[in-house]
């Protein structure tokens, strides 16, 4: 359990290499995986390795570099992955979808032949 009383969320348990996961990209305090439900041809999830955060809210007020650093993560995967063109979207609340609540985006994107991710097509978690 966390220092909270909770269970730890999947990521963090991911991060500990507790449940498996595709790692696509990795830092000291940010981890990138594959979803395992894609809503696209790329769907990649990037979260802080720290469970401190439940929304992107918090994480900017709280750690501005850690969220920079999450971007550049971004960045670079979809540089790897999709030609540098990408979706970046983080879910704040239950009621938008929120079922995670550690501070995570996914990064959506068509192959990186081609393609394009139309809008209201993509369902979001």
């Amino acid at each position: 359990m966390s220092s909270t009383g909770q269970e730890p969320s999947i990521f963090t348990r991911i991060a500990a290499r507790e449940v498996p996961a595709t790692i696509v990209a990795e830092t000291e305090r940010i981890i990138a995986f594959t979803d395992i439900a894609p809503q696209a041809p790329v769907h990649v999830v990037i979260t802080p390795k720290t469970s401190e955060y439940s929304n992107v809210v918090e994480l900017a007020a709280g750690d501005p570099g850690l969220l920079t650093e999450l971007i550049e993560v971004a960045d670079a995967v979809a540089a790897r992955l999709s030609n540098g063109q990408f979706r970046l979207v983080f879910n704040t609340g239950a009621s938008v979808g929120q079922t995670v609540f550690h501070v995570h985006a996914h990064l959506l994107a068509p192959q990186a032949a081609g393609g394009t991710l139309g809008e209201g097509t993509l369902g979001f978690r």
